[in-house]
């Protein structure tokens, strides 16, 4: 059974901050209220959202979402900007519904392409998103290092 998703609300942000930190090593709590305050706030963007699955005593996972078309000449698309399942329920269907419930909400306000960037190490982050049909897209990203 797939399980269901809802938006993510400010009363979210603790449980957010704890299933990073499971990831990352690091409690970011001042990173995510921004991000929260950018998705979710009172004056944030009609084209950002959040959604999460609620796994028992907290969030099983959360996603956040943007529609953007600043790179390039890109026209609109989906982001996927920050995806976290909580390790005790990995495999079961979190991931997927969250990815989702997204492309739902992307295809609702008429974006035909969703993308994302992972690190290129992160091999279970890169398996996943390549599994559910994701793949290399028209740019590269590059960078430069400033000293």
């Amino acid at each position: 059974m797939t399980p269901s998703t809802r938006l993510l609300t400010s009363g979210d942000l603790e449980e957010v901050v704890r299933i990073d930190a499971l990831h990352t090593g690091e409690a970011k709590p001042a990173y995510w209220q921004r991000i929260f305050g950018e998705f979710l706030g009172r004056d944030s963007d009609p084209r950002t959202f959040g959604v999460g699955v609620d796994g028992g005593e907290g969030l099983a996972g959360y996603l956040f979402g943007e529609i953007r078309a600043a790179e390039f000449g890109s026209v609109p698309c989906g982001w996927v900007f920050a995806v976290g399942v909580d390790p005790g329920f990995l495999r079961g269907g979190t991931a997927s519904a969250l990815l989702g419930a997204a492309r739902r909400r992307f295809r609702e306000e008429g974006v035909g392409t969703v993308r994302t960037m992972v690190r290129r190490n992160n091999v279970p982050v890169l398996s996943f998103f390549r599994s559910r049909g994701f793949h290399g897209g028209p740019y590269v990203q590059l960078e430069l290092e400033l000293e």
